[in-house]
């Protein structure tokens, strides 16, 4: 994947992607509506901070986009515990050391593999 994510100034990145990566727009769709906005928003709001100058609309709409993408990260990530386990051979053991970093989360790694199984229709 030939996804790109450069850092330009201080505060600035620039994202770039092929089409190829894309198939199912997903990268383009949560560009354009705001989706990776309101979560990289969330990303830097800090846990304790309250923001009372946006208004409850506001605050509902980014609350809805940021889980609305993280939603779509979750179900892509337990395609790809699929991928490291029928593709790759990795055990529970090294996909969860790898994912988790606690060899001991065996039974979370499969049951994000069997999310991923339905998600990919086997």
């Amino acid at each position: 994947m030939s996804v790109s994510v450069t850092k330009t100034t201080g505060g600035s990145a620039e994202i770039t992607w092929e089409s190829t990566d894309d198939p199912h727009g997903w990268l383009a769709r949560s560009v354009e509506g705001d989706q990776l906005a309101y979560a990289l928003e969330a990303l830097g709001d800090g846990e304790a901070e309250r923001n009372t100058d946006r208004s409850e609309s506001d605050v509902r709409q980014a609350a809805f986009f940021t889980n609305q993408l993280a939603g779509l990260l979750e179900r892509r990530a337990a395609v790809q515990v699929v991928r490291l386990r029928d593709d790759y051979g990795l055990s529970w053991r090294q996909i969860a050391e790898s994912i988790h970093e606690d060899p001991e989360k065996q039974s979370t790694i499969r049951r994000q593999y069997e999310t991923g199984r339905r998600i990919i229709g086997y």
